[in-house]
């Protein structure tokens, strides 16, 4: 190490730590409980409309960069936003007329299946009696039976999942109104605050986030792009069979973390137990799949976003099981989102800075 670089490590180590004090004020405490529990209550009885405005919310940093190179090449602002929607929602409606039938037939394949996964996996009959005999153990002191008791945890899953294809419309109307006139917000925004000081604030946090929500957006849309490419080769190359229904599975639980490639190695597991007759050959689905999202979850994504901001791994899980309990799968999907977006919040405004410290990872 040159003196020069010694120097700059005791300049670096003398410097005075930032300044996080915590909120001193019982009542204000108190206060901020009430209003937050307030607004969480609205957002989970609203849903039908929350849900659909927090997404185009997230849809529109994500467009807002392509909208602005369309601006470049003099297209209209309108022209430009509603060509990026029909792009965005035109690409979700072919994938899903794509995959409808690979889907249906898989679906029906299920129940003859069955039978088929009991044998291949009688080293799980143990495990699998203790949780039968805990169900019914349930049911003798509750009300309902086992079949009673999934189909109402199916039941939940996919109720956000529900809520999101009936509020479709709504999005797409949010989405094209905020990209045409988002910007207003802001201005009216910083014409209300009184001091030049606040308005510099307001303009900051507004452009943090915007720059650095749409590069993760972007940034992880590219890579679930890539998972999903390589998990339909694999698919294909391992004899599993309908690669586009399952590479667009991939690329659509990559936008979960942790939850989401868990639950794609259990169902590439099941997947390929039931299809291919080898064993070996049929864990190669999900032992490729976990390959591939070790490769790009945990070193080519984290690497490229490290500039931008870290989470801290346990809030990011606190925050996916309880938005998804909110919302359902929609809420799964932008829970991240919306924690880079408070912990930008917070690392901008002084009484927050303690709480976007906590968020760090």
């Amino acid at each position: 190490m040159t003196n020069t670089d010694h120097d700059k490590g005791l300049g670096a180590s003398a410097e005075e730590p930032r300044e996080m004090p915590l909120p001193g004020d019982p009542k204000a405490i108190f206060l901020g409980g009430l209003f937050i529990l307030a607004a969480l209550g609205a957002a989970y009885l609203a849903s039908e409309i929350v849900v659909p405005l927090v997404l185009a919310f997230i849809l529109k940093l994500l467009l807002q960069p392509g909208v602005r190179t369309l601006e470049q090449l003099y297209v209209t602002r309108t022209l430009a936003s509603l060509l990026l929607i029909l792009l965005v929602f035109g690409t979700i409606v072919g994938l899903t007329a794509a995959i409808s039938g690979p889907a249906s037939t898989w679906a029906a394949r299920l129940p003859q299946g069955i039978s088929r996964l009991e044998d291949r996996l009688v080293f799980l009959r143990a495990p699998i009696d203790a949780l039968q005999e805990f169900l019914a153990q349930v049911d003798r002191h509750g009300e309902g039976t086992s079949s009673t008791l999934v189909m109402n945890l199916m039941a939940k899953v996919f109720a956000g999942t529900q809520s999101v294809a009936s509020g479709f419309f709504l999005t797409v109307l949010f989405l094209f109104f905020l990209l045409v006139h988002g910007d207003t917000f802001l201005r009216r925004v910083v014409e209300i605050l009184p001091r030049f000081g606040n308005k510099r604030q307001a303009v900051d946090i507004s452009q943090k986030i915007e720059s650095d929500i749409s590069a993760y957006l972007i940034t992880i849309t590219i890579m679930n792009a890539v998972v999903g490419t390589a998990t339909a080769i694999v698919t294909w190359y391992t004899g599993l069979g309908d690669p586009i229904l399952w590479g667009t599975v991939a690329f659509l639980l990559n936008y979960v973390p942790i939850l989401g490639p868990a639950s794609g190695v259990v169902i590439f597991l099941l997947a390929g137990l039931l299809t291919i007759d080898t064993l070996w050959r049929a864990l190669m689905p999900a032992v490729l799949y976990l390959g591939i999202h070790l490769a790009e979850g945990e070193i080519i994504t984290p690497t490229l976003l490290a500039k931008r901001f870290t989470l801290n791994p346990v809030v990011v899980i606190v925050s996916l099981i309880f938005w998804f309990w909110m919302w359902g799968a929609a809420g799964a999907i932008i829970a991240v989102p919306m924690l880079a977006i408070a912990k930008i919040i917070c690392d901008r405004v002084q009484p927050l800075a303690a709480l976007g410290h906590f968020l760090e990872g």
